[in-house]
């Protein structure tokens, strides 16, 4: 009597046991799949309609989930907004070097000023034998090839200096602002 076995198995308590595992070990994965379908969908769409619909049709057992990977965005937003400030950056980049301005009172300026022409703030220092504009990272003038300043070599020279050259910038912007004035 095969089949009174059969009709034991069946009807046993850990029969019972095992199926109603199973049904809520699948029960937790379909709705762990409709939750990660809508946490995707979250990261892929910045409408909330279609958050709802993506997660409404992840809901579908089996086929739900497949459709929403056939038709999901390829890119998160993120991604998507990454992209469009590399391209930003590349545009400006191509449309080349932004007109120069000064870092005091923001008025352009160009390569050439020695100094801003409208609050005097110093820019660039002279060459010493061609006169040129000089970036301040230079260490010798590419016009010329004069060496930029002298080098020091007394840590204490260099201080005192500085000290001295300090107080001179300040009074002259000082100047400079109140004839803005």
């Amino acid at each position: 009597m095969t089949g009174s076995g059969l009709h034991d198995i069946i009807n046993s308590t850990a029969f019972d046991v095992a199926r109603n595992l199973t049904l809520f070990v699948l029960a937790v994965f379909w709705l762990g799949v409709a939750y990660w379908v809508r946490r995707d969908a979250r990261r892929r769409l910045d409408d909330t309609w279609l958050v709802a619909t993506a997660t409404a049709v992840a809901l579908i057992p089996i086929i739900g989930p497949l459709v929403y990977l056939l038709f999901r965005p390829p890119e998160t937003l993120a991604d998507v907004q990454s992209r469009e400030m590399e391209v930003r950056a590349l545009r400006k980049a191509l449309r080349g070097p932004a007109e120069a301005a000064c870092p005091v009172c923001r008025s352009g300026v160009h390569a050439d000023f020695l100094v801003c022409p409208v609050c005097t703030t110093q820019l660039r220092q002279p060459c010493t034998q061609c006169s040129k504009p000089l970036e301040p990272l230079w260490q010798a003038c590419p016009y010329c090839a004069t060496p930029v300043g002298a080098v020091v070599e007394d840590l204490d020279v260099a201080l005192t200096a500085e000290a001295i050259a300090v107080p001179q910038k300040k009074k002259r912007r000082a100047g400079a602002q109140a004839r803005a004035s």
